[in-house]
C-alpha cells in the first residue's frame, strides 16, 4: 500500500539540499548529492546481480559512511537492509543470514578471514560487496564496494517500485534465545520514529513529499552516534538525523573511545549523539571530571539513551559539566518504540526507571486488565500506535509479543512494571532471566550450552551481577567434573571460541551442585545470589 519511504525522503532531502553534508568520517566527506548518487550506484549493482523485491541485504559492518549508505541503496531498490553484529561467531553468523534469506552482504575487509570460513555455509548470499579497511585486499569472491558506488549515479527504482510495506528489518538478541527479525513496515517506523523525533506531520496523511521540502530549508542537526549504528539505538536516532536533512558523523576507532568523541563533536559541531547508559555515560564523566576545561561542548544539546538502564546518578553527573544539554533516555525496544521516556537536565531529578508513558502504552494485567495508577498491581508494559508486523519467519513468537486488546493491537516485549498515581510507571525488569550487559541481550541458556560443552564442566548457570561499567557482568557458576580444578581462563577463552566475545562471562565459580529441579529448571535467584556473595557485591 502507498506510504512513507525512506528513499523517496531522503532522494527529496537530497534534491533540496545537494551540498549540505551528509556523512563524515575522519577526512572524508559526502554531500547529499553524493550521498544518493553513490547509494544509487549501490542499488544497481543489486539489482543487477539478480535481487528481487524485498531481498534482504545484510551490513556486516562497523559504524561507517557504507552503513547508512548501503541501507539507503537497498530502500531505493525495493529492498530489505538487515543488521549484524559484528560481534557474532561463525555460527551465528550463518543462522543469522540464513534466517534472515540474506542474498548479498555489505562487510568491512576486516570480516574477510571470518567469512571465508563461512562461504560455503551461506550458499544464499550471491553478492558480496567489500568495504576497504586497509586490513587487506578485497578477495576474490567480492566486489569492491567504492566501485559500486561509483557504477551508477542516476536514480535507481526498480520495476517493483517503493511503497510504505517495504521493510526494515532489525534482528534483536532479544530474551528468548536466537535473534530474531523485527519487520518494521518503512510507513511505520516513519510514522514512529521520525513524527516522534522531528515532526508529527510524518505521522499523518496524506503521505506528501512536499512536507520534507518544507521541512528541510537547510542543513539539519549534525548527528555523533557513539553506540554501533548496528543496534537500533544507534540506527534509528541516524534515521532521524537524515530524515530531517542532517549529516551523520562516524567515529573512526571501533572501540568507545571518549577522547576520541569529544575531539570530534568539538571539530564538528555535533548537537546530537546516541549512547547506551552508564556504560557509556561513566567514562564520558570521568573524561570531563579529570580534563573539565579541555573540551567545548556547547554545541552538544541532546544525549538519547535506549535499551538499558541508565542511573540518574549519573545522568546528573554528566549534565554538571554540560547543564545546557538534556538528556532523553527512551523505553524501548527494537520490537516496541515509544513505550516512554525519561527526560533529564540540569536541576531536575526524576527517579531512575521512571519514565513517562508514551501516547499508546499501557500496562497490563496477566488477564489483560489495564493496572490502575497507584494501585500497586504489577503488570506488562504494551505499546500501540505503529509498531512492527512481527518476527521474520516465526508466527509463534510473533503472536507471544504482538497482541490485541479491545481491538487495538499491541507490542509486549516482557517488560514488568508498576503505574504510580501520577501516571509514569516504575520499570521492574524482564521477566526472564535475561542478562543485559554494556546494552546486549544475552540469553543465559545459550552462554551455559557452551559452558557445558568444556571437558572439566558437569552443569552450569550463567547469571548477570551487578557492574559499573557494563551494568550487568556475565558470571558462570559451575559444577565440575570429579577431580578436576577449575581453570578459569581456559573455559571464558572456550566460550569465546564458541559465541561472540561479549556474551563470555567475566568470572567463574564453582558450586558443589547447581541444585536442578527434577524437572531440570534451576533458581536462577539464588546462583545470583551466590554469586554475589563469593564475588562480595552487596547492592
Amino acid at each position: 500500500m502507498p506510504g512513507w519511504n525512506y528513499a523517496e525522503i531522503w532522494e527529496t532531502v537530497a534534491s533540496a539540499i545537494p551540498d549540505a553534508p551528509a556523512q563524515i568520517q575522519g577526512d572524508t566527506r559526502y554531500t547529499w548529492r553524493e550521498f544518493d548518487e553513490r547509494a544509487n550506484g549501490v542499488a544497481h549493482v543489486l539489482l543487477e546481480a539478480g535481487a528481487q523485491e524485498q531481498d534482504k541485504v545484510a551490513q556486516y559492518l562497523y559504524n561507517c559512511p557504507a552503513y547508512m549508505e548501503s541501507m539507503f541503496a537497498s530502500w531505493k531498490a525495493g529492498l530489505v537492509p538487515v543488521n549484524t553484529n559484528y560481534r557474532y561467531a561463525d555460527d551465528e553468523l550463518v543462522y543469522l543470514w540464513d534466517n534472515a534469506d540474506a542474498v548479498a552482504v555489505v562487510f568491512h575487509g576486516a570480516f574477510t578471514e571470518t567469512i571465508e570460513r563461512i562461504l560455503e555455509r551461506v550458499p544464499r548470499v550471491k553478492t558480496w560487496l567489500w568495504v576497504d579497511d586497509g586490513s587487506g585486499p578485497c578477495p576474490s569472491w567480492a566486489m569492491p564496494y567504492e566501485d559500486a558506488a561509483a557504477s551508477h549515479p542516476a536514480k535507481v527504482e526498480a520495476p517493483w517500485g517503493r511503497d510504505g510495506d517495504h521493510l526494515y528489518m532489525l534482528y534483536t538478541g532479544g530474551t528468548t534465545g536466537m535473534p530474531k527479525g523485527v519487520m518494521w513496515r518503512q510507513d511505520d517506523n516513519i510514522r514512529n520514529i521520525i513524527a516522534l523525533g522531528t515532526n508529527p506531520r510524518y505521522g499523518e496523511d496524506p503521505v506528501d513529499y512536499d512536507v520534507t521540502r518544507g521541512l528541510v530549508q537547510g542543513p539539519g542537526i549534525v548527528s555523533l552516534p557513539a553506540c554501533p549504528l548496528m543496534h537500533g539505538t544507534g540506527c534509528m536516532t541516524q534515521l532521524i538525523a537524515l530524515s530531517g536533512g542532517g549529516c551523520v558523523v562516524t567515529l573512526e576507532s571501533r572501540h568507545l573511545d571518549i577522547e576520541e568523541l569529544f575531539d570530534t563533536a568539538v571539530r564538528h559541531g555535533a548537537n546530537t549523539t546516541a549512547i547506551v547508559g552508564d556504560a557509556f555515560a561513566k567514562p564520558m564523566v570521568r573524561a570531563l571530571d579529570a580534563n573539565p576545561d579541555r573540551w567545548d561542548l556547547s554545541s552538544l544539546f541532546v544525549f538519547t539513551s535506549s535499551g538499558v538502564m541508565f542511573s540518574e546518578p549519573t545522568k546528573q553527573a554528566l549534565l554538571r559539566h554540560l547543564p545546557h544539554a538534556m538528556i532523553v533516555d527512551a523505553f524501548s525496544s527494537s520490537e516496541a518504540v515509544g513505550m516512554g521516556q525519561s527526560v533529564s537536565a540540569s536541576g531536575v531529578d526524576p527517579d531512575t526507571a521512571t519514565f513517562k508513558l508514551g501516547e499508546h502504552t499501557k500496562v497490563f494485567t496477566e488477564d489483560l486488565r489495564p493496572v490502575e495508577p497507584g494501585s500497586g498491581e504489577i503488570g506488562k508494559v504494551a505499546v500501540g500506535g505503529h509498531q512492527p508486523i512481527g518476527y521474520y519467519k516465526d508466527p509463534e513468537k510473533t503472536a507471544a509479543t504482538f497482541i490485541t486488546v479491545d481491538g487495538q493491537r499491541y507490542s509486549v516485549p516482557g517488560d514488568f512494571a508498576t503505574v504510580e498515581a501520577d501516571g509514569t510507571i516504575t520499570l521492574l525488569g524482564r521477566g526472564s532471566v535475561c542478562i543485559n550487559t554494556g546494552g546486549e541481550k544475552v540469553f543465559p541458556e545459550e552462554v551455559e550450552e557452551v559452558l557445558k560443552l568444556h571437558d572439566t564442566v558437569r552443569d552450569a548457570v550463567a547469571v548477570g551481577v551487578p557492574d559499573d561499567k557494563f551494568g550487568e557482568a556475565i558470571t558462570a557458576v559451575v559444577e565440575l567434573a570429579p577431580e578436576v580444578d577449575l581453570d578459569e581462563p581456559a573455559i571464558i577463552d572456550h566460550v569465546k571460541g564458541k559465541l561472540a566475545h561479549y556474551k563470555a562471562p567475566k568470572r567463574v565459580l564453582v558450586i558443589d551442585t547447581i541444585g536442578r529441579a527434577p524437572n531440570g529448571k534451576v533458581d536462577y535467584k539464588r546462583l545470583k545470589q551466590y554469586a554475589k556473595d563469593q564475588l562480595g557485591i552487596t547492592a
